[in-house]
Parts: structure tokens; C-alpha cells; sequence
């Protein structure tokens, strides 16, 4: 079993089941106590567990897609907005995971585009739309969190490329820094980034600082913010200083 499904695995035990012992972990996967062991190093370094004797017990953040999904909405639709008007007719278009890519996708219909992505509520809310061309990365399925990620994902990025990425995050560091809750999805924003010729952020006001242990990237990687509110002047001064433009609900920051 890949390391990543393991991962996937043991934070969906200790969600449903509460503080989980190392021994129950490795009957239940089939692995070694001490492999179990080591996967639990590595989640409590990500941030996304805390060690107890003989197990551990998940840290709070790493929340489904549909509890997500309810929160903010106003905000995010403002953002989603502003973010679809900066693209033109022909362009192609890379959608992140998670909800604001979401409600950006609501503002796509009737458009001429090309959409790329490993959202699946993104795909749902295309998938009948003639007039947009969609591709569906491939990847494993993280059913609670509605999206695809892993090698095969990462692997189907390198050989795309497309006009616009509009990235999401769980949280943004007063040094610019992009964060992630989740780990198993920063190495596909990685590739995204990658892929992305303008690469803007969305950010409602919750993720100014947010959460997140696991950086996605820095400022320099970005050519954009789109938020609903003005940052805090720190936070603001690292994006100037790397080039990066600031748009607030329709205005852009002097």
C-alpha cells in the first residue's frame, strides 16, 4: 500500500473512531507496528495528528468538502466573480481543489473555455455545460474531500498547460507564504503552479492567517490575489515586494 493511502487511511480512523492505538492502526492496514510508527511521525510533522502513548489522536482543520462548502459563501461569490471576468473567451482555465474553485465554476457557464481540473464538484457543475471543454485529471479519489490527487494527477499535470490557475488555501502567512491543512493535496497544487501561466490566488478573509502546516509556495510563485477585503499591511507589503497584484472585490490596492 502506497504511503499516501496509508496517510488517507489512518486520519480517516482516527476522525471516525477518536484516539486509535498503534496496534489496532497496523491490524487494520496490514502493516508493521512500526511502519504505523513512522506514518504517524510524519502526519504529527504536517501538522495533521498529535502522538499519545501507544497511538494518536487527529487534529481538527482537515474538514469534508460539503462542511466546507456552507461557509462563506457570499465572500467566495464575490471573489468568483472578479476571478471569472479576468478570464477571456478561448482561454483555458486550471481549477483548484476545493470550494472556491467551486463557486468559480458556477460563474463559467455559458462561457467558451477550457477547463482542467481535480475538483470533482468542479467536473459535476460542467460536465452538462456543450460550450466548455472539461478535462478530469486522473488521480485517487479522496471521497470525502471530492477531489483527486497523487502521482497519476501530478503525472497529468506535467503535460498540460493552461492560460489561468486559480489556487485556493486553507491559509496565507504574513511573509506571503501559501499554506495547506492538507498534505496529500500540496504536491498536486505544486504541479498546478507549474502548469499555470498567471497563477492568481483566491482568498476570502478567514484564510488572513487561516491554518495550514505544509506550505504550497511562496509570493514569488504568484501573479495575483483576489480577496473580498483588505489585508493586513504586512501580509500586503511581502505581495508588493514580490510583484504580485491585489484585487479586493473589484478594486485593486495602491
Amino acid at each position: 500500500m502506497l504511503a499516501e493511502r496509508r496517510h488517507q487511511l489512518i486520519l480517516r480512523a482516527l476522525r471516525s473512531g477518536g484516539p486509535t492505538a498503534v496496534t489496532d492502526l497496523s491490524e487494520q492496514l496490514g502493516v508493521s507496528p512500526a511502519t504505523i510508527r513512522r506514518d504517524l511521525v510524519k502526519l504529527e510533522e504536517d501538522g495533521l495528528l498529535t502522538r499519545v502513548h501507544g497511538g494518536a489522536v487527529a487534529e481538527e482543520g482537515d474538514q469534508p468538502f460539503a462542511e466546507v462548502a456552507e461557509m462563506r459563501v457570499a465572500e467566495k461569490d464575490v471573489i468568483a466573480a472578479h476571478a471569472a471576468a479576468m478570464v477571456a473567451d478561448g482561454q483555458s482555465v486550471l481549477l483548484d481543489i476545493g470550494t472556491t474553485a467551486y463557486r468559480l465554476a458556477r460563474q463559467l457557464h455559458g462561457r467558451r473555455l477550457t477547463v482542467i481540473t481535480s475538483n470533482l464538484v468542479v467536473y459535476e457543475e460542467l460536465a452538462d455545460d456543450e460550450g466548455i471543454e472539461l478535462v478530469l485529471l486522473g488521480g485517487m479519489v479522496r471521497r470525502e474531500y471530492r477531489s483527486l490527487v497523487g502521482f497519476l494527477t501530478e503525472d497529468n499535470l506535467r503535460q498540460l498547460h493552461a492560460d489561468w490557475l486559480f489556487l485556493g488555501t486553507s491559509g496565507v502567512r504574513p511573509g506571503g507564504q501559501v499554506m495547506d491543512t492538507t498534505v496529500v493535496e500540496v504536491p498536486v497544487k505544486r504541479a498546478m503552479i507549474k502548469a499555470g501561466e498567471k497563477v492568481v490566488l483566491l482568498a476570502d478573509s478567514a484564510k488572513f492567517p487561516g491554518t495550514g502546516m505544509a506550505k504550497v509556495c511562496g509570493p514569488e510563485e504568484l501573479d495575483a490575489v483576489v480577496t473580498n477585503t483588505p489585508v493586513d499591511p504586512v501580509t500586503r507589503s511581502s505581495f508588493e515586494e514580490a510583484g504580485v497584484e491585489m484585487v479586493v472585490a473589484g478594486k485593486v490596492q495602491a
